[in-house]
């Protein structure tokens, strides 16, 4: 009987070897619902062929090997030259190869290409989320650099190409290339006014010797980078290429890399300028307008990020308790483990809906729709970004003892989960942005109010949301202090506006019950038991 004492039973097969597209109900719902039909069926087979890919032996392990394999700064060459390269495992390069050829930087080149790429975005993050910085930062440079359009006509074709070329050479001997970016400094943090990073006039129109310090900058392997510093006339926008056009390499001296919490196999480091060559994006002292296209962009991919984060950790956990036993029959069947996994997928599945919506606001882009992503963006990047964390750590429990191994994959999910929260403007930068649109820009309020009151008189507990809602906003005295509530309103209310109109009866019940009705307490696992919780669990199943 030898060996017999190392029998493996009652152990779920590992989620490998399907279709992370098609076994997403409430994604594949999103896009066939925001996306025009003449275009379904091409995106259609694009997304489900990423999702085979997402969810591909392959490219899982792509993703532990980025993780275990952390990039290396190497400031000098044997003999003492300074070359400030980041080295990184092959899986990064295959990662981001396989990111940017699947059209996660050319959202701004084809019709709706939001949605899309919003789509492969939130799928890709649920194979390793690292990567996504410098693809979001790509993403996200378009708008700004379109405010000077010989810097657009320049850049553009190359931000949104789908090859990926990682060696450093001047950009006009690139098929594509890859931005970061430079704000934050030490002494100011988001206050990026605080900036103290000189930038002096050149000869040249346009162009500046920058000298500074940037606190962290993303992506610094990236062909250029978008950064804030002080100009004659105030803060200001300036692109940094990473190579010079005479193929020299630009002053750009990283100091060291983060050693962070999650998001390993990413680089983010410290970067000193010393006569730094720069190009002026936009007008001098005009830097936070300039960006803030930039900033917006980053964001809505914070809500993309997480919303995949929350989707990997409940269809892990969802999985786990579909094969698993314990006392006499499947953890999924237990009514306690059933309500805490529907209430895993009702997060999930209204963060899905509601960055999605947004993304359909991008493709429209028409006033309305811009003005409702000037209030629903910045609350949407708090309210989801924050979730994100609670999900994983109770999928990971779902799991038990196995949940707190690395071999699972959650303890990555956990550590990742934070990072949304604090990246592009914490949680009060973004309730404070917030309070800005409502007491500055009334188009924005109306925007909203429109949205959400598609959706009246559908259900109770929504109408007396809104109601509250509008109550709350009557009143704006001290309300710096009310932000953050008045922000988890508005993202809560938008979520369960588009839950009901969109969403299965079972799921919007559940949702406005236990997050507009208050029928529930404060932990995951505490919905009322008169809602269809099998339902809801089978929705989140990854099937496909």
């Amino acid at each position: 009987m030898a060996g017999s004492t190392h029998t493996v039973i009652n152990q779920p097969p590992p989620l490998v070897g399907h279709d992370v597209y098609t076994g997403d109900r409430a994604l594949t719902a999103a896009v066939e619902r925001h996306l025009d039909p003449e275009l379904l069926g091409e995106a259609r087979d694009e997304l489900a062929a990423l999702g085979r890919t997402c969810g591909s032996a392959q490219a899982q392990e792509w993703g532990v090997l980025a993780n275990e394999n952390p990039p290396k700064l190497r400031t000098h060459d044997r003999y003492g030259h300074r070359v400030d390269e980041v080295e990184f495992h092959p899986a990064w390069h295959r990662l981001l190869g396989k990111g940017v050829s699947a059209g996660l930087t050319a959202a701004w080149a084809r019709p709706g290409g939001h949605v899309r790429r919003a789509a492969g975005f939130l799928m890709w993050t649920q194979v390793e989320a690292g990567n996504g910085c410098p693809l979001s930062m790509t993403h996200a440079a378009v708008p700004a650099l379109r405010t000077d359009p010989g810097l657009a006509a320049e850049w553009e074709p190359r931000l949104t190409s789908v090859i990926y070329d990682q060696e450093l050479r001047p950009a006009r001997l690139k098929a594509g290339a890859l931005f970061g970016m430079g704000m934050t400094e030490k002494q100011g943090g988001s206050d990026v006014r605080a900036n103290t990073t000189a930038a002096t006039p050149l000869a040249e129109a346009g162009t500046y010797a920058l000298t500074g310090h940037k606190w962290f900058c993303s992506a610094p392997m990236s062909d250029g980078f978008l950064v804030l510093a002080q100009a004659p006339e105030g803060l200001t926008c300036f692109l940094v290429p990473r190579v010079l056009e005479d193929g020299s390499r630009n002053v750009f001296r990283l100091q060291r890399l983060k050693d962070k919490l999650g998001n390993r196999s990413n680089a983010s480091s410290e970067v000193e300028f010393d006569g730094t060559w720069a190009r002026r994006v936009g007008e001098e002292g005009r830097g936070v307008r300039t960006i803030i296209g930039m900033v917006a962009a980053t964001r809505l991919d914070c809500v993309l990020g997480s919303a995949g984060l929350m989707r990997q950790a409940v269809a892990q956990a969802v999985h786990h308790c579909t094969y698993r036993e314990a006392f006499g029959g499947k953890l999924v069947d237990k009514p306690l483990m059933r309500n805490v996994l529907a209430d895993l997928a009702l997060e999930s599945e209204a963060a899905t809906t509601l960055a999605l919506r947004l993304a359909a606001a991008y493709d429209d882009g028409s006033e309305q729709e811009r003005a409702l992503l000037r209030i629903a963006v910045p609350a949407a990047k708090y309210w989801v970004t924050k979730r994100c964390t609670p999900v994983t750590v109770e999928a990971a429990e779902c799991l038990g003892g196995n949940g707190y191994v690395e071999e699972s994959g959650l303890p990555r999910l956990v550590r990742e989960s934070p990072l949304n929260s604090v990246w592009e403007g914490a949680g009060n930068v973004q309730a404070l942005d917030v309070l800005r649109a409502l007491q500055r820009e009334p188009m924005a309020l109306d925007a909203y109010l429109r949205e959400v009151g598609r959706a009246r008189g559908a259900d109770h507990r929504l109408d007396g949301a809104i109601k509250g809602l509008l109550t709350e906003l009557a009143d704006l005295e001290g309300v710096e202090g009310r932000a953050r509530r008045i922000t988890e309103r508005l993202a809560l209310v938008l979520q369960g506006s588009l839950l009901v109109r969109f969403a299965p009866p079972e799921v919007a019940d559940a949702f406005c019950a236990s997050r507009l009705g208050g029928d529930a307490g404060a932990a995951f696992g505490t919905l009322p038991h008169t809602l269809n919780l099998a339902s809801i669990v089978e929705r989140a199943r990854p099937v496909g």
